[in-house]
């Protein structure tokens, strides 16, 4: 373990072309120490938000200069597509670096490392591909979990960096690896650690007890996808919602039963479903690619009810799509094939606009704003309206291969490349 050790965090004091003088730069810093203490509303402590829904309720400033929004800063950091977490005036990040699956806890503002704790771990990418780890860390008041490309899930104590227990999932229920290793970001749900793993003998779903990791429940004999789970309350019932290979499955979060299971997925076995749920009142939408496509689901007391379906409406290969103001916005494609970008009516499936050969990426909604994160370093903010396609602002922020998503805390917008992250200063103008 790495305590408070050195780094290659690089602090960028610009803005724009002017430079910052020292005694600015202290009150800045206190400044933005003080936003970053206890626990707070804008934090991003898991994947795809406090919500899980990609959707950040803080404001952002729109009008960035030309080279895009200020870089704070910038940091060298290893393999992997996990996103980065930040939760009580910390940020996380899980990367492999060498031959070890690494948690980097580091200042929001500065970058600098405040502990680093890693294990071993002998992953090698089937296809080729990255051999980092994949789910984003979820933070949980004094406790972070992790989960690896192999299966290892880790809880983490958030002020010393200890590894106060792990489970090899894998080895424990024969999960097996998938086509790109293991992916599902953990979900906190009361005292449980909700894994999607695709084990044998009816762990396709795994809810361990956060406290010390002895498993709670387990369900569904379905395989593992690469769609994390989400939970939330539909029509005063609570259920954790897990989009398998197989199915949309909703299940009961204290015990596992399974309340409902709809069948989507993939005629083919190369394909995967990899975007999460998204909860809208009492509709669920699920979407997925490989002539699969989308559906919107009603959830009641008499089970679930499909609204309408298709496969060209908005087929989301891997990343998950946002909801704003009656409509969806998402990529439509597979992500090889350069997808397209859509706006589409949530309670019709009617396409209202499409922005054609748009690329992959990822979007996140702040403040009426689409936040779209190209997988080729753009960054680009458009409002988010059903008539049509108009940004606004838009920048090259980072190197090619972006696949990890960004998180958005206390207006300062943290994106990972391969090997670079970056904190992008997003925050109002006073």
């Amino acid at each position: 373990m790495d305590l408070c050790g050195e780094d290659d965090a690089t602090v960028i004091v610009r803005r724009g072309t002017f430079s910052i003088p020292l005694v600015a730069l202290v009150v800045f810093s206190i400044s933005l120490s003080s936003s970053f203490g206890a626990p707070a509303p804008l934090d991003w402590p898991q994947f795809l938000g406090p919500t899980r829904n990609g959707v950040y309720t803080g404001s952002i400033n729109t009008h960035w200069p030309a080279g895009g929004p200020p870089k704070l800063w910038s940091k060298s950091v290893g393999q992997g597509f996990a996103g980065p977490a930040v939760s009580g005036g910390r940020l996380f990040l899980f990367h492999r670096v060498a031959d070890k699956e690494r948690l980097e806890c580091m200042e929001p503002m500065t970058g600098k490392t405040i502990w680093s704790g890693d294990y071993p771990t002998h992953y090698q990418d089937a296809f080729g591909f990255d051999e980092g780890p994949r789910a984003t860390p979820a933070v949980d008041g004094k406790r972070v979990y992790t989960f690896g490309a192999q299966g290892v899930l880790g809880c983490w104590d958030v002020d010393s960096g200890n590894k106060t227990w792990s489970v090899d999932v894998q080895a424990k229920y024969a999960s097996e690896g998938g086509f790109f290793g293991m992916a599902c970001s953990p979900l906190i749900e009361g005292n449980a650690v909700i894994l999607n793993i695709g084990g044998a003998k009816g762990a396709g779903v795994v809810a361990f007890d956060k406290t010390n990791g002895n498993v709670l429940w387990k369900a569904t004999d379905d395989e593992a996808s690469y769609s994390s789970p989400t939970a939330a309350t539909i029509a005063g019932q609570r259920y954790v919602l897990v989009f398998t290979r197989a199915a949309l499955v909703g299940l009961g979060p204290g015990d596992g039963k399974i309340l409902f299971q709809f069948p989507w997925r993939a005629r083919i076995r190369e394909s995967v479903n990899a975007a999460t749920p998204l909860v809208i009142d009492d509709l669920v939408f699920i979407s997925a690619s490989y002539q699969t496509g989308a559906a919107l689901l009603r959830i009641g007391a008499s089970g679930v009810t499909k609204v309408w379906s298709g496969d060209n409406i908005l087929s989301n290969h891997y990343a998950t799509s946002v909801y704003h103001d009656g409509m969806l916005y998402g990529f439509d494609g597979r992500q090889e094939y350069g997808p397209s970008l859509r706006c589409v009516e949530l309670k019709t499936g009617k396409v209202r606009w499409t922005q054609e050969s748009f690329g992959a990426g990822s979007i996140l909604m702040a403040d009426k704003y689409l936040l779209i994160m190209g997988e080729k370093g753009q960054l680009i903010c458009a409002p988010a309206t059903p008539d049509g396609f108009k940004p606004i602002a838009q920048a090259q922020v980072m190197p090619f291969e972006i696949r990890a998503y960004p998180a958005l805390a206390e207006g300062l917008m943290f994106v990972r490349s391969k090997d670079k992250l970056v904190c992008l200063d997003l925050r109002p103008a006073h």
